[in-house]
């Protein structure tokens, strides 16, 4: 068996179909098919329950997924340490944030464009679940994230750097906040509970609304909550609208320059979002993914 039947497997074990597996690579299905049925005789096992609709991995097919994922990012990070070594650092980091932490990346990713200029960048924004998903597939190399990190991998398999701690703050419509022909300068827990508020939350990230909500309760107060929303930046164009407000750490805002909201700290309660920086413990990290940790942990932030 090589490497390549190697992925030639792990293909069919992703797609559970001979024929999208075949599109997948880029290949006919009648070779493909011939590469499993070869596999399982030199394995002497059953590799796939073949049904109506759909391949199943057996035990010893997914003996062998986990292996063969295990041997080919050894494989990818072998190569990857040996290109450094004699290429110095280079190549393109790839890494995933949720859109309230984008706020973070523009110092760091600019002190490595300045002392490594050969780097580039690969950025995608994402919730938890999908960040997670990419961070096992190795389709990034790093999660710039709000903790914890709400995903299916076991918090054991993870390593993170924890970063400085974000206060918490409310988002009002500019108009609101001048309403009584006087200017707030903050606000109490009381009085925010009688604003319609907007808040964040995912069926699989619940953890901000979750934070909110139970200061509101430790107040003895109940949110009034008009809107659950997956996005930051449709929450915040709904408060620049003037349908509502909400309560987000605050380093989001300063992704949201928007002339029509306003900030208040609150003035009776002082919780805070966590942040930090993870990546998969039995993955080699490069060395340009080294830099950018390096960053925060000199304290540079």
């Amino acid at each position: 068996m090589d490497l390549k039947q190697l992925k030639y497997f792990l293909a069919i074990a992703q797609e559970k179909q001979i024929t999208r597996a075949a599109k997948l690579l880029h290949m006919e299905q009648p070779p493909l098919s011939r590469q499993l049925m070869l596999m399982e005789e030199e394995l002497g096992a059953k590799l796939f329950e073949r049904g109506r609709k759909q391949l199943t991995l057996t035990a010893a097919g997914e003996l062998l997924r986990s292996k063969a994922e295990s041997l080919l990012a050894q494989l990818d990070e072998t190569m990857l340490e040996v290109k450094e070594l004699e290429e110095g650092v280079r190549g393109t980091l790839s890494i995933g944030a949720v859109v309230s932490c984008v706020s973070i990346l523009p110092k760091p990713i600019q002190k490595l464009r300045a002392a490594y200029p050969q780097i580039t960048f690969k950025i995608t924004e994402g919730d938890h679940f999908l960040l997670g998903e990419m961070l096992e597939k190795r389709a990034i190399e790093l999660v710039v994230s709000r903790l914890p990190f709400e995903t299916g991998i076991l918090p054991a398999k993870l390593s993170t750097l924890p970063l400085p701690s974000d206060p918490y703050v409310t988002v009002f419509p500019s108009a609101w906040v001048t309403q009584s022909g006087k200017e707030r300068t903050s606000i109490a827990m009381h009085e925010l509970a009688e604003y319609p508020l907007l808040t964040l939350k995912t069926d699989k990230t619940i953890r901000m609304h979750e934070q909110v909500v139970n200061e509101f309760r430790r107040h003895g107060l109940e949110p009034n909550i008009i809107c659950e929303c997956s996005s930051v930046t449709v929450i915040m164009s709904l408060i620049a609208a003037g349908i509502g407000a909400t309560v987000f750490p605050k380093s989001i805002l300063s992704s949201f320059p928007y002339s029509e909201i306003a900030i208040l700290p609150i003035k009776d309660a002082y919780f805070q979002s966590d942040i930090g920086i993870l990546w998969l413990k039995d993955h080699l990290l490069s060395k340009r993914a080294q830099h950018f940790i390096d960053y925060f942990q000199s304290g540079q932030m």
